[in-house]
């Protein structure tokens, strides 16, 4: 969909995502010491504002106007809520164009972004050069499996990836040692229906950046 379709969406009075961080950003970065983090497409600010709970500094990234101001006005409750300002700097941004700082960010977190081949390899490349050495990726979308198999999620096949996708899509980063696999593969998610509790298939993806003066491995490319 497009900037303007999005910022429809965000138009209504409804939430169009819950106000709970996604559980497996959650699961996978709870309890770690906070630093600089990036958000890409953060939507409504759900992932952004847990973090910055949490004690990360946080950019959040996304193509919607309207979906900043949603996520400006809760992470300022939240802040309200916790006596003092959450550390969120809000960038509105196409995230097929945006670029961020290289070496910057000790995380950095993509969350259900769904684009075509080429402009999902150029946005995990993206997401690896920004890394600071130790800096940890994590990647979570809807898994081409759960086309057939799960529920929800984009219904076109050419937008959906596996683990093994963004494997290739990063294959010399992980074959040079440069960007070592912590986890990927499939995971599944119980999502709550009128039939009762179904199952969505999700793809997770987490990786660390090694420290360059001891992989090298230029992450300029």
């Amino acid at each position: 969909m497009d900037v303007t379709t999005w910022d429809e969406r965000y138009s209504g009075e409804d939430l169009v995502w819950p106000k709970s961080p996604n559980k497996w950003v959650v699961h996978e970065l709870e309890g770690r010491v906070p630093g600089r983090a990036l958000d890409l497409g953060t939507g409504e600010g759900r992932n952004a504002i847990w973090l910055a709970e949490q004690g990360w500094s946080v950019t959040a990234v996304d193509f919607s106007a309207k979906a900043l101001q949603r996520a400006r006005r809760r992470a300022t409750q939240v802040g309200k809520e916790h006596g003092a300002p959450l550390d969120i700097t809000w960038v509105q941004a196409d995230l097929f164009a945006y670029e961020a700082p290289a070496g910057t960010y000790d995380l950095v977190v993509a969350t259900y972004v769904h684009l075509v081949d080429y402009e999902r390899r150029e946005l995990l490349r993206n997401c690896v050069r920004a890394l600071a050495a130790g800096g940890i990726v994590l990647i979570v979308g809807h898994d081409s499996t759960n086309l057939a198999e799960g529920v929800g999620g984009p219904q076109d096949a050419s937008v959906l990836f596996t683990g093994a996708d963004i494997e290739a899509d990063l294959q010399d980063y992980l074959g040079s040692g440069a960007l070592i696999l912590d986890r990927s593969g499939r995971v599944a998610r119980e999502v709550d229906a009128d039939e009762g509790v179904e199952i969505a298939w999700d793809v997770l993806f987490r990786a660390h950046r090694r420290d360059a003066s001891t992989s090298g491995f230029s992450f300029g490319g």
